[in-house]
């Protein structure tokens, strides 16, 4: 997962969780994403390249709202990575083998349009949202 060499700069995002613990079981062990420096407080990931900081902060979990998207109650809150297509697949079916609770199951939005792409949202165990997304033609991931 972990790339040496980065075509863009890697992405950094710190969010809030209740449990240590259980960040590193979910993004670590379901996820795959390698352990980088932590503390007593707060642990880094490798989120595919990225660098994700799960910070020890019970009261700040959880995603509240919604926005309508192609159909979707999209948490507005949420964070994600872009994968290949079958790197996608892959991870909705370790997903969906490990019982992970979707809140918008794996499917294609936008068919047939411009930005088509395949999709996936599901809740850490400290509520936040996180998106998968996988796009046949990575050239329109800012197409208009």
């Amino acid at each position: 997962m972990s790339t040496t060499q980065h075509a863009m700069p890697p992405f950094h995002l710190a969010f809030p969780v209740h449990s240590l613990a259980a960040a590193r079981e979910f993004y670590g062990e379901l996820l795959g994403c390698p352990e980088g420096r932590s503390s007593d407080a707060w642990v880094d990931f490798d989120f595919y390249g990225h660098q994700i900081v799960a910070h020890l902060a019970p009261e700040e979990c959880g995603h509240r709202t919604t926005s309508a998207v192609d159909g979707d109650a999209v948490p507005v809150r949420h964070f994600g990575v872009v994968l290949p297509i079958p790197q996608w697949n892959e991870l909705a079916d370790k997903l969906r083998a490990a019982g992970t609770r979707f809140i918008i199951e794996p499917h294609v939005r936008f068919k047939g349009e411009v930005g088509e792409q395949a999709t996936m949202f599901f809740l850490d165990p400290s509520g936040n949202a996180v998106e998968i997304k996988a796009f046949a033609d990575m050239s329109s991931l800012f197409a208009k």
